[in-house]
């Protein structure tokens, strides 16, 4: 390491820090929390680190890199995962010539998500392997862990954090620095990287015949470890929820699984077979359960309730004592809000004032469902505003249909908007469509994130800027408006409801910064592209 070997991290920042010792060339992503730090992290201990549109971006320029003999990690949070997953069920037919390393974080609680899905369903699903670390010590190890198996049997891996992992500091011993990584080089393998049907047929066979392999291997990998105990009581776990369970129940038995997919089942039908009881314990979905139970092993699960939210101590020790009444109610906390002086305010009261349907989107501006705007009638997945509003418009009776505005935040446009506005101008409604691009320059919500919209990249370099009215107009929406909602309050209700009664196709860009991102802004150098506020129409 060179300044020390040891530090306190969290799990985020353990992996940055794993992805840096074991040579990874890039690490590419989406921002979203839990998973944001990871890349941040990276950047600034040095490695080359990039914001993407997108997570599907990020998964294919990582492949890219996999397939030039790199090493590559892409990272986003458990609904990032959505949007990757078209080249990642492909990618594992391919397979990759270095190391391809998929670091997701999921969110169970929904601490800042707007769902509760399990990412391990994505490694079954894609065929893909998956490790799940318990502390940053675990994820530091485990980037290295999984470098390894990406490039000994040539496949993407999945690296699972939850929020707990991702967020929560231990200490980390670091390795001795390995071998540097061969220098990326290109060869050519057509038959195994051009997915036409001939070829991926037989990919689709070596695919699952390195799954069997790995398999095997995993019965006596490393990974997962046997904790002794009392035969009275077995634990299979994985991740956060063997260290509540290890805690919850310290006389038990364990056996603690590091390689979730695939299985070792043959170790996990002889650990249950070692002990009177065997509990698997497991925040979210039964994944674990579901698998012992269909290869025939002996083991119980928790009840239902349990599937929702993160686990903890006392709620390993209610499962195990089979404990189904009612769980004492959370205190409650302070309600999310629009920061005060937050440009966005100014739309919301503009939406509520003229009774508009809003459909919305994932963001800081969310929060305009909220009391006093009330302002926000749909939040689906990102850029779902613009198709969820245009088909409403499709639909709707005229009057109704006249009042529904697509509210969308600049860094959400560029990641998922943008194949929306295509649609609005290729498939028009009767009534025409508004599109309420709110651009505060940045991506707010998840710390202050650059996007190709801000002109900086992830470092806050200058770079090209995506100028979002350009874009509209070159898409050919024929009416489009930029307004400061901040410096034209007075003017902006009735620039809304001008195009609303418009019935033309319409995009209005509300362009003010974030009052948070303005002190950070003033250290950077200067944008490229940077305009000012005008209006055209």
């Amino acid at each position: 390491m060179g300044e020390t070997s040891r530090a306190l991290l969290n799990g985020d920042e353990a992996v940055a820090y794993g992805a840096r010792d074991c040579g990874v060339a890039l690490g590419t992503g989406y921002p979203g929390t839990p998973s944001t730090e990871i890349l941040e992290t990276f950047s600034r201990i040095g490695g080359r680190a990039q914001w993407a549109p997108n997570e599907k971006v990020a998964v294919e320029v990582a492949l890219g890199v996999a397939f030039a003999n790199g090493r590559a990690m892409a990272t986003m949070k458990h609904v990032g995962l959505n949007v990757a997953a078209d080249p990642l069920f492909t990618a594992t037919h391919t397979g990759v010539a270095g190391a391809l390393v998929l670091a997701v974080a999921d969110d169970p609680g929904m601490a800042s998500s707007q769902n509760e899905q399990d990412s391990r369903r994505y490694a079954v699903a894609a065929g893909a392997p998956l490790l799940e670390p318990s502390d940053s010590q675990e994820a530091y190890d485990y980037v290295a862990e999984s470098v390894r198996i990406s490039e000994k049997w040539h496949t993407p891996v999945l690296l699972r954090l939850t929020t707990r992992v991702s967020h929560s500091k231990s200490i980390v011993a670091f390795r001795a620095p390995g071998a540097p990584p061969a220098s990326p080089h290109f060869e050519h393998d057509r038959r195994g990287r051009v997915m036409v049907p001939a070829n991926a047929r037989p990919a689709h066979r070596r695919m699952r015949a390195r799954l069997d392999a790995i398999a095997t291997w995993n019965e006596t990998n490393e990974l997962n470890r046997l904790l002794e105990g009392s035969d009275e009581l077995g634990i299979i776990s994985s991740g956060v929820a063997a260290l509540h369970a290890r805690e919850a129940a310290p006389a038990a038995k364990m056996l603690k699984l590091g390689l979730t997919y695939p299985l070792p089942i043959e170790r996990i039908r002889q650990f249950a077979g070692s002990v009177r009881r065997c509990v698997v314990i497991e925040e979210n979905d039964p994944v674990l359960l579901d698998a012992c139970l269909a290869a025939g092993v002996r083991v119980e699960g928790k009840p239902a309730l349990y599937r929702f939210g993160e686990l903890n101590v006392e709620r390993v020790r209610r499962i195990l004592a089979g404990d189904t009444s009612p769980e004492p109610s959370a205190p409650a906390g302070k309600p999310p809000q629009l920061c005060p002086g937050c440009p966005h305010r100014t739309a919301f009261q503009a939406l509520h004032n003229l009774d508009c349907i809003a459909a919305g989107d994932i963001g800081c501006y969310t929060l305009g469902v909220l009391p006093p705007f009330e302002a926000m009638d749909s939040c689906v997945c990102m850029g779902a505003s613009i198709g969820v509003g245009l088909g409403l418009r499709h639909v709707l009776p005229r009057e109704q249909a006249k009042r529904v505005v697509s509210v969308i935040g600049d860094s959400t446009f560029v990641h998922s908007g943008i194949t929306g506005l295509v649609d609005m101008v290729y498939n028009p409604p009767e009534t025409g469509h508004v599109v309420l691009v709110l651009d505060n320059g940045t991506t707010a919500m998840t710390g202050l994130q650059e996007h190709p919209g801000t002109g900086r990249t992830l470092d806050h370099q200058p770079t090209h800027r995506l100028v979002f009215e350009d874009l509209a107009a070159a898409i050919g929406v024929p009416r489009v408006t930029v307004i400061d909602p901040q410096k034209e309050k007075a003017s902006f209700e009735r620039i809304l409801k001008e195009h609303l009664d418009s019935e033309e196709l319409c995009v209005i860009v509300a362009r003010s910064p974030c009052l948070l991102n303005a002190k950070k802004e003033r250290k950077y150098a200067p944008r490229q592209g940077e305009s000012g506020a005008s209006t055209a129409s």
